[in-house]
């Protein structure tokens, strides 16, 4: 069987937000779309992925399932289709629902297959007919999160915490004062009841024992063992958090982080430790069988504008909690990478500088993290033939690998290109106590290929890999030599 990396789509694609969805037997994830090159947010219209619930390498491509112009809101496609989610009705049919950027409005669309043409259904108004977000005062329709209960009841959240102090001529003065829910009738789109605050923001309200990891954004819902399973986006934006409740529409207790895109929390580590570049996040849980896991995104290209789509392995406790999963290159993989053959550069999941990691927020990420390492590609957006790799590896950077199953391994290979001279050194700890191997590396623009032998035992181990020397280093691929 193939195996499953992180990010588990094609270097090419650019699918952040991803919510995972299981029907008949397939995972099918929903996110919003990047454009690699773009200077905005989501700029493509929605696709979907999937993959059997046996096998999460055999990911497929399930073609484009609405456009940003279906909406009668939107014909001439300006706005940009924000993250969505997706749910079987009462009725069997598929409901994808939406929001448009910071327009203050929220879209749902159906289809009678979970991967096909959606069309456009309507969008989330109160009973009198007049569109959620179009009073004065209502709060920001933001990030869609929709639960149909065991009973047939159906439940939306939503929320967002900054404040918008112009989202269009339609619609103005939105509150934002944290995670609403509310119910909708069977026609999955006229609210019942609601919209009600249920998690406040930092500064709007009690928090509780939410403080420190107050609600921000990216609302997502499941249930699981009776309990209700709220994911979202904390106040740091980089982690994803969980709460539970016994009730669907309130009563949710913190229950802690569940993944941070720079693994800060994980064993005390705080922000100026972080293992990688920090920005948003934003996905869901996915529970097979007795194995769950937390989808989220990375950050590439040093802006928030092309972001990728990972997952990770998530331990529960005996008493159902959940504990902070690490990042790794692979998480869907069901346990360590095989220790052989070739691999990208493109699955690091640790990355920094000899200076540390930044925050990428925008294009101003570009000048403020230009000394920085980072992931691009050399094609353009939807180039299959483009390759991803990490570039502007400068003196004192390092790229992470975890986790491989070392056996008999006798030497490794490179993959390099850029300006550089110096040395890559390979080691299995991230202070580089201990180096297994020394790389001479020396290129003015092309490609080269650099091998040496190595000094590591069979086990279980993270690779890193440190530049050392002058010039910008490319890292594009390393290959395992065993012996025999």
């Amino acid at each position: 069987m193939a195996q499953a990396f992180n990010p588990y789509l094609p270097g090419y694609e650019y699918i952040p937000d991803g919510e995972p969805r299981v029907v008949d037997g397939r995972v099918y994830v929903y996110g919003s779309h990047d454009r690699f090159g773009a200077p905005m947010f989501c700029v493509n219209d929605y696709v979907c992925w999937s993959a059997p619930v046996d096998d999460l390498s055999a990911w497929r491509y399930e073609g484009v399932i609405y456009k940003r112009d279906q909406d009668p809101l939107n014909r001439r496609g300006f706005r940009s289709l924000y993250a969505p989610d997706m749910v079987q009705g009462p009725d069997g049919r598929f409901y994808l629902y939406y929001a448009f950027d910071f327009m203050g409005v929220m879209g749902v669309a159906v289809c009678d297959t979970p991967a096909g043409k959606y069309e456009y259904y309507g969008h989330i108004h109160f009973p009198d007919g007049r569109d959620w977000g179009s009073r004065s005062g209502d709060e920001f329709p933001f990030d869609p999160g929709v639960l149909v209960d065991d009973d047939g009841r159906v439940y939306l959240f939503s929320g967002f915490q900054t404040k918008i102090p112009f989202v269009s001529s339609r619609f103005h003065d939105l509150k934002n004062t944290g995670c609403v829910v509310m119910e909708l009738e069977k026609d999955m789109m006229t609210i019942r009841k609601g919209p009600t605050l249920m998690l406040p923001c930092k500064g709007k309200g009690d928090v509780g024992d939410f403080a420190g990891h107050e609600f921000f954004e990216a609302s997502s819902i499941r249930k699981v063992d009776g309990k209700y399973i709220f994911v979202y986006s904390s106040r740091h934006n980089h982690e994803l958090c969980y709460a539970v409740s016994d009730r669907p529409d309130g009563g949710y207790r913190f229950g802690g982080t569940l993944v941070d895109i720079g693994d800060v929390f994980l064993d005390g580590r705080d922000e100026a430790h972080a293992t990688n570049y920090l920005g948003n996040t934003h996905g869901g849980m996915l529970h097979l069988g007795e194995d769950f896991y937390i989808f989220y995104h990375r950050q590439t290209n040093r802006t928030s504008y092309a972001r990728q789509a990972c997952a990770e392995k998530l331990t529960r406790t005996d008493d159902g909690r959940f504990l902070q999963a690490e990042v790794t290159s692979c998480g869907l993989n069901g346990g360590p990478l095989r220790g052989e053959g070739q691999y990208e550069a493109r699955i690091a999941c640790n990355l920094w500088s000899k200076d540390g990691v930044g925050r990428i927020d925008s294009f101003l990420s570009q000048w403020k993290l230009r000394k920085h390492p980072y992931f691009t590609q050399n094609g353009k957006d939807d180039d299959h033939g483009s390759t991803q790799y990490i570039a502007n590896m400068r003196d004192g950077a390092v790229a992470g690998f975890k986790y491989f199953q070392i056996e008999g391994l006798a030497g490794i290979d490179i993959g390099f290109g850029g300006k550089c001279d110096g040395v890559v050194e390979v080691s299995t700890t991230p202070d580089f106590a201990s180096v297994s191997a020394r790389l001479p590396v020396r290129a003015q623009g092309r490609r080269s290929e650099s091998g040496a032998p190595i000094d590591l035992e069979d086990g279980v181990h993270a690779l890193y890999f440190r530049f050392r020397g002058k010039g910008a280093m490319d890292f594009y691929s390393f290959r395992f030599n065993c012996a025999g």
